[in-house]
């Protein structure tokens, strides 16, 4: 590819805009998100994507650039996820506004025909923005719950005695913990995207790549559970020292290694089966004969030129603007005064690990033990965020509970009061708990300026009209449960919650800020 003087001026015109529209969440995606040892693999993907651009040099060349206005729409796509993204508090909405950008960029400048040859470099580049760690986390915990149980499985075949709980492995005289088993699928994406490479490369029919490509995740899951299970052999000899360390980051990098090969092997297999198609072989396709044809060098005049960078700038005219006045917090009581006694409850303040506090990333939080005169006891969390900006999201417990090993029996909704007198009740979650024969009853949602949530969705959506609206982004996480004692019934513990409800929720009022 070559650059002309104008042409070289567009892109360093285009890459200065969307520099300046998204200079803080590009700072954020290499300087933090880059640097989670999830996600240091997106070190890579820039020069895998000049390399696949490289490979199309000549392709690309010999078709002439037809400008289209229709590449505006995804550029007004991306201009709508970067406000989402800003407004809303989600970086996944900022990386998606990039890519949006770039796409829609070379689908103005160079028209249809070019970009079908760089569609796959640009579908790649997607690959470097990591997931929202509540989407990742709903992914990825039932493949961590499995591949736990495949290592312990593994375990038990060899005659090792082991508990699993959840993502613990217990061998009596160390475990396997969450964080041990969370780390084994950072090589989870890396996977995908090496079996995408190579689902491109291989030159075989359609079907043959798809097997290919569908084979990683399975892969990646049985790969990670045999990890487990050696690294809990290791274990039962050397102590906990194999499961963390240069010894756990060299086990993790030798599967690795070994599900690439089995996915070398598997294209062999592949290729053999069925004569015609194509040999299977890896390696760029045969290019299509393509009519040589110079396109005209862009001019600074060119309209569709011209409304790109009109948009692009209005954008960031139009956010430095609202920047400003966007982000309004409302005052709120400490945590530290709340209340050890309400009503008939008298409780006990715990306090979480210093590690936990970070990784959750609120603002305040109160997390009691409270106990009625019975003996009865209700847990009561709330965790409170001023704002919920770009990172700084509110964690729903489900994951947490499913992690820690708890099944969930049932899940609902219940009517809960907000007043010891009176008919005014709200709709929470609900649902009932099971671990090992002990069950729990727990009630949870978002109180979000005013409104009660139930889900991480809908508090996305709100948290971007707000922020828009009011430049709000405030809310908080409320939780509490209770155990269902051996001999009470469901309904006993029911009762439980909702009369402890009944009592707390007026007080938890003059900690949280209405509307």
């Amino acid at each position: 590819m070559t650059f002309t003087g104008t042409a070289l001026f567009q892109l360093v015109l285009y890459t200065a805009l969307i520099g300046g529209i998204h200079y803080s969440s590009l700072r954020h995606l290499v300087g933090h998100d880059w640097n989670r040892q999830d996600f240091d693999y997106c070190y890579l993907i820039p020069f895998v994507v000049l390399y696949l651009l490289w490979d199309k040099r000549k392709t690309f060349a010999s078709l002439a650039s037809k400008p289209s206005w229709v590449g505006l729409f995804p550029l007004l796509i991306g201009i709508l996820f970067f406000f989402l993204g800003e407004f809303g508090g989600e970086y996944l909405s900022l990386y998606l506004s990039i890519w949006f950008m770039i796409f829609a960029l070379c689908w103005t400048h160079f028209g249809w025909r070019k970009l079908k040859v760089i569609w796959f470099p640009l579908f790649i580049i997607l690959t470097m923005f990591p997931p929202p760690n509540f989407l990742y986390g709903r992914l990825t915990l039932g493949m961590q719950l499995l591949s736990s149980k495949l290592g312990a499985d593994f375990l038990h075949l060899l005659n090792v005695p082991v508990f699993r709980e959840g993502n613990v492995l217990d061998l009596g005289n160390t475990q396997l913990q969450i964080v041990a088993a969370c780390s084994g699928l950072r090589y989870l994406i890396p996977m995908v995207i090496v079996g995408l490479l190579l689902a491109y490369f291989f030159q075989a029919p359609l079907w043959k790549r798809l097997v290919l490509l569908l084979s990683t995740l399975p892969l990646a899951i049985l790969t990670n559970g045999l990890r487990l299970g050696i690294t809990g052999l290791l274990a039962r000899h050397w102590g906990d020292k194999v499961t963390r360390g240069a010894f756990h980051d060299i086990t993790g990098w030798i599967i690795f290694a070994l599900s690439v090969l089995f996915l070398l092997l598997e294209m062999k297999v592949l290729g053999r089966i069925g004569g015609k198609g194509g040999k299977g072989g890896l390696g760029p396709a045969p290019p299509r004969p393509l009519p040589v044809a110079a396109g005209r060098p862009g001019r600074l005049s060119q309209p569709q030129f011209l409304a790109a960078v009109v948009l692009l700038g209005l954008t960031i005219v139009f956010f430095q603007t609202r920047q400003g006045a966007r982000e309004n917090i409302p005052p709120t009581k400490s945590f530290v005064s709340f209340p050890v006694s309400i009503g008939e409850w008298s409780g006990k303040r715990q306090e979480m690990e210093r590690e936990i506090i970070e990784a959750l990333d609120f603002t305040d939080y109160v997390l009691m033990d409270y106990r009625n005169a019975k003996g009865e006891s209700v847990n009561f969390y709330v965790a409170y965020y001023q704002s919920q900006r770009k990172g700084e999201s509110i964690h729903s417990p489900e994951t947490c509970l499913l992690g820690g090993g708890w099944a969930f029996q049932e899940s609902g909704a219940a009517a809960v009061p907000m007043r010891v007198d009176g008919d005014e009740r709200i709709i929470v979650n609900r649902a009932v708990l099971e671990k090992r024969g002990n069950r729990q009853l727990a009630y949870f949602w978002f109180p979000s300026r005013g409104r009660i949530l139930t889900n991480a969705y809908e508090l996305k959506i709100y948290n971007f009209w707000d922020a828009f609206t009011k430049g709000r982004t405030d809310g908080a996480l409320v939780r509490i449960l209770t155990a269902v004692y051996p001999n009470e019934s469901l309904q006993d513990a029911e009762a439980r919650l909702l009369g402890f409800s009944r009592e707390a929720l007026p007080v938890l009022e003059q900690y949280l800020p209405g509307k």
